[in-house]
C-alpha cells in the first residue's frame, strides 16, 4: 500500500493514533531512566545527556525497524532448557523455558534495571561520602561516560521492547516510522521538565527507581515467559503517581500555614 492509499484509510491512522499512543507510554520507562542518569551529573551537563540518550534512542529505533526480518527472528526459539516447570492442575507443565534473542536481551536488561535502581535506591537512603576530592574536570567525564554507557545499553533493550510492539500492531512500515518518530519527539520534549521536576521533589525520585525496579522484574519475568499485561503496570504507576501528587499538594498546603503559625 502507497503512502496515498494509507493516508486516506481510516483504519491506517487508527493504528497509526493507537502505536504512537503506545510508543509514548513504553518510552515514559526509558525516560525516567535518562532523567535519574543525568540528574547525577553536574547541571550544565545534563540537558547534553539527555540529548544524547534520546537521540540514541532514536537511532536504534529506527535502525532496528529497517532490518524487520531480523527483529523477527529475535523471537524464534534459540535453546530450550529440560525443565519445564511443575504441572499445573491439568497435569500439564506450567511453562517452558524456551529463549529466544529477545528473550535474553529482556532478561539481561531486566537485571541491569533492578541491579542499577537497588544501587540507587540504596544511595538514597543511605548515602556515603567518599573520602578526598577527584579532579572536577575528570570526574565530570568517567560520570558523562558511564551515564552515556548506560543508557546506551537500556535504549537498546527498550528499543526492540518498543519495535516488537510496532510489529504487532501493524504491518506498515510508514506507519511505525512516522509513529515512532513522533513518540520520541514527545520524549525529547518531555526530557528537561520531567528531570527537573524528578529533581526538584526528593520523594519523586524515589517513586521513580521503585518504578524502574519494578519494570525491571516486568523485563525478567517477560523474558521467562511470565507476560504481565502491561496495562497493569501502567495503572499501578499511574495510581502510585496520583497518591505522590496528592501528598505534595498537601505539604505545599500545609507549608505556608506552618509559617504563618510561628509569627
Amino acid at each position: 500500500m502507497d503512502i496515498v492509499a494509507l493516508i486516506s484509510d481510516p483504519a491506517a491512522w487508527a493504528a497509526f493514533i493507537t502505536l504512537v499512543v503506545m510508543e509514548i507510554v513504553l518510552g515514559i520507562d526509558n525516560l525516567i531512566f535518562i532523567s535519574i542518569l543525568s540528574n547525577k551529573l553536574p547541571e550544565h551537563q545534563r540537558a547534553r545527556v539527555r540529548r544524547i540518550g534520546i537521540s540514541l534512542a532514536l537511532i536504534m529505533r529506527l535502525a532496528l525497524l529497517s532490518t524487520l526480518a531480523f527483529i523477527v527472528s529475535l523471537t524464534k526459539p534459540v535453546f530450550e532448557l529440560p525443565w519445564q516447570g511443575l504441572p499445573n492442575a491439568y497435569g500439564e507443565p506450567s511453562f517452558e523455558l524456551m529463549f529466544s534473542w529477545r528473550d535474553l536481551i529482556l532478561i539481561a536488561g531486566g537485571m541491569f534495571l533492578v541491579w542499577k535502581a537497588t544501587l540507587e535506591i540504596h544511595e538514597k537512603v543511605d548515602p556515603v561520602e567518599k573520602p578526598g576530592k577527584p579532579d572536577a574536570k575528570g570526574a565530570v567525564i568517567n560520570n558523562m561516560g558511564s551515564a552515556v554507557f548506560q543508557i546506551i545499553l537500556l535504549d537498546l533493550v527498550f528499543s526492540v521492547d518498543s519495535i516488537l510492539t510496532a510489529v504487532g500492531m501493524t504491518d506498515h512500515l510508514p506507519i511505525m516510522f512516522a509513529a515512532v518518530i513522533i513518540a520520541v519527539i514527545a520524549m525529547l520534549l518531555a526530557a528537561d521538565p520531567l528531570a527537573n521536576f524528578i529533581n526538584e521533589n526528593p520523594t519523586v525520585v524515589m517513586l521513580a527507581l521503585g518504578f524502574l525496579l519494578m519494570i525491571g522484574a516486568v523485563l525478567i519475568a517477560d523474558g521467562f515467559g511470565i507476560h504481565i499485561p502491561k496495562g497493569y503496570i501502567y495503572a499501578a504507576m499511574a495510581f502510585s503517581a496520583l497518591v505522590e501528587g496528592l501528598n505534595m499538594a498537601s505539604r505545599r498546603k500545609k507549608r505556608p500555614a506552618d509559617g504563618h503559625s510561628l509569627h
